[in-house]
C-alpha cells in the first residue's frame, strides 16, 4: 500500500514507534529510525525491518529536546530518502508527582520532547510537502490529550497541546493534498506503561498481574491492553488513499475509556 513513500518516525526504537515503524515498513514505506538505546539492538532492529521487508531504514539519533536537532533530523531524512511522505511524531516520555511537587527540569523535558519537538519537525517538513501536493502528518496524543488524571500534569499538558497543533496544522493544509490527524491511545502495554505498573505493584505491595488488573479497571472498560499493533494499522490507514479526506481527527484506541 506504502511503496516507495518515505516515513520518519520518531521515537521509533521501542514502544508505539517501533510498532508504527514495523507497520509502515511492512506495507513497503522506507523509514527513517529515531529514538534512544542500545545501539546494538537499534541496529539490529533497523537491518531486521530492512531485510524482512525489502526497503530502506535508516537511523537519526537525534536528540528531540533541542530544537535544532530536529530540523536536523528531517533535513537528513529529506537528503537520504529523497523526501518525506510520512512524518509521524510519537516521541515520548513521562513523570509522575503532584503539581506542587512536579520538578522543573522534568516539566521543560516533557514539554520539549512530547510536544514542542512536533511542532519543530512539523515546520521543517511542511514546505517539502507542500511543493509536492501531498503529505500525511500524524500526531500520538493519548487519552491523556482529550481527558486528564492527577499527577501527570505535564504529560498531560502536552498532549493536549498535540491535539491543539493536529487541528491547527489540518486547517492551515486542509486544500494542500496533506492531512494531519492524531492517535490518542489509552493503555497500551509499553515499556512507559510497564514502568507505571511497576511503580504500583512496588507502591501498593502487589504482584504484577493486579497492578495490570487495577490499572485497567480505573480507565479502560474493555478490560485489555491495546496492542502496539493496533496503532501500527491504524496508521497505515491514515496513510492511505482511503484516509485522503480524514483530517484534523482524534481518534481514540482505548477501549472506551474516552467513552465514559
Amino acid at each position: 500500500m506504502l511503496k516507495g513513500k518515505n516515513a520518519v518516525v520518531t521515537g521509533s526504537t521501542s514502544g508505539i514507534g517501533e510498532g508504527v515503524a514495523r507497520a509502515l515498513a511492512a506495507q513497503g514505506a522506507n523509514v527513517m529510525l529515531n529514538g534512544f538505546g542500545d545501539a546494538a539492538a537499534i541496529e539490529k532492529l533497523r537491518a531486521e525491518l530492512a531485510g524482512t521487508n525489502k526497503v530502506t531504514v535508516l537511523y537519526n539519533g537525534a536528540d528531540l529536546s533541542k530544537s535544532d536537532e530536529c530540523e536536523a533530523l528531517i533535513r537528513d531524512a529529506e537528503k537520504r530518502l529523497g523526501s518525506i511522505d510520512i512524518l509521524v511524531n510519537n516521541a515520548g516520555i513521562q513523570f509522575v508527582a503532584p503539581i506542587d511537587e512536579f520538578p522543573v527540569d522534568r516539566w521543560n523535558m516533557i514539554i520539549a520532547i512530547n510536544l514542542s519537538s512536533a511542532f519543530h519537525t512539523i515546520r521543517a517538513a511542511l514546505p517539502g510537502m507542500k511543493k509536492r501536493g501531498s503529505g500525511r502528518i500524524i500526531n500520538t496524543a493519548s487519552t491523556h490529550g482529550l481527558v486528564a488524571s492527577a499527577n501527570k500534569v505535564a504529560y498531560i499538558a502536552a498532549k493536549h497541546g498535540i491535539v491543539g497543533i493536529t487541528k491547527t496544522v489540518a486547517l492551515e493544509t486542509a486544500t494542500s493534498g496533506i492531512t494531519c490527524n492524531a492517535i490518542c491511545p489509552g493503555w497500551v502495554l509499553t515499556p512507559l506503561v510497564q514502568k507505571q505498573i511497576d511503580d504500583r505493584a512496588a507502591r501498593e505491595g502487589i504482584d504484577e498481574a493486579t497492578a495490570k488488573s487495577r490499572l485497567l479497571a480505573e480507565k479502560q472498560p474493555s478490560g485489555r491492553f491495546t496492542k502496539v499493533s493496533d496503532i501500527g494499522d491504524l496508521a497505515v490507514y491514515l496513510c492511505s488513499d482511503g484516509a485522503q479526506n480524514i483530517t484534523g481527527a482524534m481518534i481514540p484506541v482505548d477501549g472506551g475509556w474516552t467513552a465514559q
